[in-house]
């Protein structure tokens, strides 16, 4: 089942999608569960295909305007240079970074997100904005020092992001946050496809374009850190709860290594196509 958040005749709601152009709004047909959050949070969602089984759809894809899968996610848990092929050229590029035993990990604030089809903004201090094109996953339950072995019976489900870094502030000093965590500057969407329908360590291709290029072109296979390590580790240094969202790196192929350097420019349009969930879209705009 694919579930998303968007806005509807100015109404803030989600739903499911049920055919290519076609969405029940279930925000409308169950009030208990205000958000797509709420309703993970209440183990609902599990049963996301019964709930819109009778129901007929009552909005189309082209009348919505798509918020991030979920809005204002308590964390979103980032994870640095998880494909050996991105740690290379990292290395390649001249930046002298050692293999970690443990997940290097940062975090983003909801507000440096977008949805799909909404514009990623270019910062007016930075020329440098760069795309990472990442498998996002999403906590569906709460849990604290969980077990590797356990960590997929906390998964909701998997999105798109694009996690657009601003090169130089991110290069400021070791810690990168600064340059991960620009408003607008990371999309996310355009739905979350529930995890029934992805199994655990299942491979899937994710392709980045920029202007319909192919700039990345890998698989959640070539992982460092699984995903279920991700989740074990960050759960151990703070409780994950529902609606958190994990984004689990990024392959080779972002601009910063290139020579020269190759970044996203206002008028660009970036596009990050992950196997079995779909396509996230985002404009590039210069700041206000």
């Amino acid at each position: 089942m694919k579930l998303l958040s968007f806005i509807h005749q100015g109404r803030e709601t989600w739903g499911a999608l049920v055919g290519p152009d076609a969405i029940v709004d279930l925000g409308k047909a169950m009030p208990q569960y205000p958000t797509l959050t709420d309703y993970i949070a209440s183990g609902a969602y599990l049963q996301a295909s019964t709930h819109v089984a009778n129901k007929t759809a009552d909005v189309r894809l082209a009348d919505i305007t798509f918020l991030p899968v979920i809005p204002k996610p308590e964390k979103i848990v980032c994870a640095v240079r998880n494909y050996m092929d991105h740690h290379q050229e990292v290395l390649a590029a001249g930046m002298h970074r050692e293999l970690s035993q443990e997940p290097p990990i940062f975090l983003r604030v909801w507000r440096s997100q977008v949805a799909h089809g909404q514009p990623i903004i270019c910062p007016k201090v930075s020329d440098s904005l760069d795309w990472e094109g990442e498998l996002a996953v999403i906590i569906g339950k709460e849990g604290r020092n969980i077990p590797e072995a356990q960590a997929f019976d906390h998964v909701a489900g998997y999105s798109c992001y694009n996690d657009g870094s601003v090169r130089e502030w991110q290069f400021h000093a070791k810690q990168i946050a600064s340059g991960k965590n620009f408003e607008a500057t990371g999309g996310f969407g355009p739905w979350m496809v529930t995890a029934d329908e992805i199994a655990p360590n299942q491979q899937l291709k994710l392709v980045t374009r920029l202007n319909g290029e192919v700039v990345q072109s890998s698989h959640t296979g070539h992982m460092i850190f699984s995903i279920a390590k991700l989740i074990s580790y960050a759960s151990t240094i703070f409780t994950l709860v529902p609606g958190d969202v994990i984004a689990t790196g990024t392959p080779a192929g972002v601009g910063w290594s290139r020579k020269p350097a190759w970044f996203m420019k206002p008028g660009d349009v970036c596009e990050v196509e992950i196997e079995g969930i779909g396509t996230l879209v985002n404009p590039i705009a210069a700041q206000a």
